[in-house]
């Protein structure tokens, strides 16, 4: 494994990966303002084809590859730390940013929004499809926005420490985990994986109540207790990332198997947009052949992409890059503060007649600038910065300190 997969305690191929993840979640929203037909946003009179292709491909399989790793560590912390060292963690690195930032921002979430509707009512262009007030802040109405990941991650965490306790339990020496579960799992997890793990997706799909087939899996951010499909669905990719770090040796499947799982995970991508094209559809799917076909397609298409591009990742980027690490550092804070960066951005830009290849990349652009400069300066080597990351010293220092451990 650590051969493999870059050695030490970072595995460098799965950082890098999961810093991607949470960076592409920056390019994922500033996508918004310009899908074709109306959506809940800042509304830019600039739609873009191409923006609404890359908003439904990266829908996909961005949080279906993070929750996948988020089990793989997850796993891995807790065979390191006991569940005590785990338990803690957890609280500090997911629930206490959870607490700390959602505040924040949904507050600059709200505000940006009224200052946006506001100059749309004196004619300063057009906003939000409807002007009604936000809803209240009940159980079912919540507004998590972004940061559900964090919200979802906590219940996983609980389950899986629930789940494990009752195997520890009814399987004290590892024996029936060791002769079932471990074969199973290297089965489910060779060559024909996107398969296997594409049928409880789709079975959470086509079932799910009023399911708006082109957004795909139902994003989870509003109200205290998630929807079940996104449960199922992002709950298979941490649990069996979970079960694949017992045997690490199947990310090498992958790693030879990456580039027929890209491709597949293309061709059902190709596949679902033509069967409902490339404007959102904003109505729910009716049950029958044509959207259980776009349902199987779909779920092949998360796996295809997911595993493709872990594969891909274990097979090139075994080697640890200074470059690729601070990114990946950086990612976590960038993924929390990038939705009140970018909304603000899109606010001042929008009533600016520019096509949409002119300001895409300028909030995209600056709200990198913006997150990477202040994680540098305020943040990778603050309190916060050992809050989301673990205590980071600043190069200087750290190479004094190495002197002096030398020199004793």
């Amino acid at each position: 494994m650590a051969n493999s997969l870059g050695g030490g305690d970072r595995l460098h191929a799965l950082d890098a990966v999961r810093g991607g993840a949470l960076m592409l979640g920056v390019v994922f929203h500033a996508c918004l303002p310009f899908l074709v037909g109306p959506q809940l946003w800042i509304v830019d009179e600039a739609p873009s084809s191409e923006l609404t292709i890359a908003f439904y491909v990266l829908h996909i399989f961005r949080m279906s590859i993070f929750f996948l790793l988020a089990g793989f560590f997850a796993r891995m912390l807790l065979e390191r730390r006991g569940v005590g060292g785990f338990i803690k963690n957890r609280l500090t690195r997911i629930a206490a940013p959870l607490a700390m930032f959602w505040p924040i921002v949904f507050t600059v979430l709200v505000a940006v929004l009224i200052w946006v509707s506001t100059r749309a009512a004196g004619g300063g262009g057009t906003t939000l499809p409807s002007a009604a007030p936000p809803s209240p802040l009940t159980v079912e109405a919540w507004p998590l926005t972004h940061l559900w990941f964090l919200y979802v991650l906590l219940f996983f965490y609980a389950g899986a420490l629930v789940l494990r306790g009752v195997i520890t339990l009814l399987d004290r020496n590892g024996a029936l985990r060791a002769r079932l579960v471990d074969p199973v799992v290297r089965v489910i997890g060779g060559a024909a994986a996107p398969m296997f793990l594409a049928l409880p997706v789709f079975a959470a799909l086509y079932f799910a109540p009023n399911w708006m087939a082109w957004f795909g899996i139902p994003t989870p951010d509003t109200g205290l207790i998630p929807n079940t499909t996104a449960l199922i669905c992002y709950g298979v990719a941490f649990g069996f990332g979970w079960l694949v770090n017992r045997q690490p040796a199947i990310l090498q499947v992958w790693a030879k198997h990456w580039l027929s799982n890209l491709g597949l995970g293309v061709f059902c991508t190709v596949a679902c947009l033509m069967m409902l094209g490339t404007t959102p559809v904003l109505t729910p799917a009716v049950k029958g052949f044509d959207t259980s076909l776009y349902a199987g397609n779909y779920a092949l298409a998360v796996w295809g992409w997911t595993l493709g591009i872990i594969g891909a990742a274990v097979k090139f980027m075994t080697r640890e890059n200074a470059a690729v690490r601070y990114v990946a550092d950086a990612s976590y804070w960038i993924y929390i503060v990038h939705i009140p960066v970018l909304l603000v951005l899109q606010a001042l830009l929008q009533p600016l007649d520019l096509p949409w290849f002119a300001k895409f990349p300028m909030t995209v652009g600056l709200t990198f600038a913006i997150a990477f400069v202040s994680y540098d300066l305020l943040v990778r080597y603050s309190w916060i910065g050992a809050i989301l990351n673990g205590r980071k010293m600043r190069p200087g220092k750290a190479k004094r300190e190495r002197k002096l451990v030398a020199a004793e």
